[in-house]
């Protein structure tokens, strides 16, 4: 669901596909994990991965210790000016200091680890927030360094300023610096407590523990995410309403992932894009998959090597498969990322990518070399590779639209094992490419072999509800029209309190986004409503307590 950097070269690990968007870039000079540099100085208290929970946090060697703060709440200040979007275009500055929250490893269970706890990683900004007044912003992080989020969501901080409202971003557990086992958390046989509830659980307590030492237990919070991260803001507000207020769920395919919906609709809709922007281009597309193909089942895979540039020969049915998903893999993060100005969010892609990779794959007269043209836009955007590592660079996993490589990537895995629902299937009949399955028995085995377990599919769509949520309220869902994760979300209204919006000619989780002077007006159009309906649901809040408190009054009189 995330997407980072292509591997090879400005990463070492990536995820290049998923709904979360947990992307990360780490290469590209903007913060990817803490490290000092653009942050400026900080002061580190204990970060030890795995501790008893009776026991205190002890400052790091080397470190200067601040003093402990309540309820085992450390932290990291960070005290430096950042930019919260990469690229050319500055956008709203705001102060984030960093901190380690105490978490408790096992929400559920009161035997196995206790109340043993781990170090949860988060971001806040107070800059704009207007303590008394101002309400809480809390995005849900998704499946990777929740830096890549706050770099990539500046729209936040605009709403922030304009409601003078305190900014909390938080780590997902397994991911980034989150670690429950340290570097050995996504080996298999430590991944167990790697789920959707655990994560929940982490935020309510991380939140409650925030209010607390800030002093704004009467600020009402409202749940950010984008992808796999909107997915988790709107289960927080299912989940925890006592808590949050409401929930901006942008680009979230909560349906998808429930096992509902038909599993060629993402990749049907990944060749949409194509087939917009040029029936030409859609045909040139059909023409190099059916020539890899001819050549291939011809002996002649030695030419298809050559014309696409493969660093190693290709010799087998395999090869030929682990092509395909390399190739595919290109046209996902390019429909994904159509946004109408560079990014640096997955790779260094330029303003409309999938018209700028059209224009790529017609310009050569060779229609293989065109797709590997076309493919450079995102496994070789520096034009210094020369030539593409397959198994590299694209890794087959329980997600077909991507997974990656490094523990970031392994964490998403497992998850696409278990609860995250991705059979995801081209046919070559619906959509451009070459017919590659993943059905429930393939994915099925594959979980088994790797990690030792079965999937649940039906989990979410109990646990959540799927696509049945007239139960809950104060749910926005959004989605961009280019999407192919819009498909799998909510479209349409389903009460008078959970509502949908779609941005035509939007990309993924485009309104998370800082604003642009390319953004279209459909874009510009939905953040005016979606501040209008949080500052609603926040003034909403804002009555219901003071109803409670006067009631609590009345019962003491």
């Amino acid at each position: 669901m995330a997407l980072k950097t292509p591997q090879g070269q400005h990463s070492t690990q990536h995820r290049t596909g998923s709904p979360g968007c947990g992307y990360e870039d780490t290469g590209t000079g903007t913060q990817g994990d803490g490290d000092m540099g653009a942050w400026g100085h900080r002061d580190r208290m204990a970060t030890r991965e795995h501790r008893d929970g009776n026991k205190k946090p002890r400052a790091e060697m080397g470190a200067q210790p601040r003093p402990t703060l309540p309820r085992a709440l450390t932290l990291l200040l960070v005290l430096a000016l950042h930019s919260l979007e990469t690229g050319a275009h500055r956008v709203v500055e705001s102060h984030f200091w960093e901190g380690y929250f105490e978490q408790l490893l096992d929400h559920f269970n009161f035997e196995r680890f206790g109340n043993k706890t781990f170090q949860q990683r988060f971001l806040v900004s107070e800059k704009f927030w207007k303590r008394g007044k101002g309400p809480i912003f809390f995005y849900t992080g998704n499946e990777g360094n929740v830096w890549s989020f706050a770099n990539n969501s500046g729209f936040i901080l605009e709403l922030a300023a304009q409601q003078e409202a305190l900014v909390i971003f938080a780590e997902h557990r397994y991911y980034g610096k989150s670690l429950p086992f340290g570097e050995q958390s996504t080996r298999r046989g430590y991944t167990e407590l790697l789920t959707v509830e655990q994560a929940l659980a982490d935020f309510a307590r991380l939140l409650l523990a925030l209010r607390r030492d800030l002093g704004a237990q009467d600020s009402p919070a409202i749940a950010f995410g984008g992808s796999y991260g909107g997915m988790l803001s709107a289960y927080m507000r299912i989940k925890y309403p006592h808590l949050v207020a409401g929930a901006l769920a942008a680009s979230a395919p909560v349906v998808a992932v429930a096992g509902l919906g038909d599993s060629y609709q993402f990749f049907r809709d990944v060749s949409a894009d194509f087939e917009g922007q040029s029936p030409k281009c859609a045909q040139g597309v059909r023409d190099a998959f059916q020539q890899i193909q001819n050549l291939c089942f011809q002996g002649a895979c030695d030419v298809v090597s050559r014309e696409f540039g493969t660093c190693q020969p290709l010799s087998s049915r395999k090869d030929l498969t682990q092509l395909f998903g390399f190739a595919r893999n290109a046209f996902t993060v390019l429909a994904m990322m159509d946004y109408p100005y560079p990014t640096h969010f997955i790779a260094h892609l330029p303003a409309n990518p999938v018209k700028v990779g059209c224009d790529r794959l017609l310009s050569e007269s060779q229609s293989i070399k065109g797709l590997r043209a076309l493919a450079g836009l995102v496994y070789n955007s520096s034009g210094t590779v020369p030539c593409y590592d397959i198994y590299l660079q694209y890794q087959a996993c329980a997600d077909p639209t991507g997974c990656g490589s490094g523990p970031n990537a392994k964490a998403w895995d497992y998850q696409a094992c278990t609860e995250i629902n991705l059979t995801f299937s081209s046919n070559n009949v619906t959509d451009l490419f070459p017919e590659l399955p993943f059905t429930d028995a393939l994915r099925q085995q594959y979980c088994l072999d790797t990690w030792g377990v079965w999937p649940r599919r039906d989990w979410l769509q109990t646990s959540f509800g799927g696509d049945d949520l007239r139960a809950a309220s104060n749910i926005l869902f959004s989605n961009g029209d280019l999407d192919p994760w819009a498909g799998g979300g909510i479209r349409s209204n389903l009460s008078a309190t959970v509502l949908a919006i779609t941005i035509q000619g939007g990309a993924h989780h485009l309104d998370l986004r800082a604003s642009h002077p390319e953004d279209p007006a459909s874009v510009r159009e939905a953040r005016r409503f979606e501040a209008r309906l949080i500052s609603e649901w926040v003034e909403a809040a804002r009555r219901e307590q003071w109803l409670r408190r006067g009631q609590r009054r009345g019962l003491r009189g």
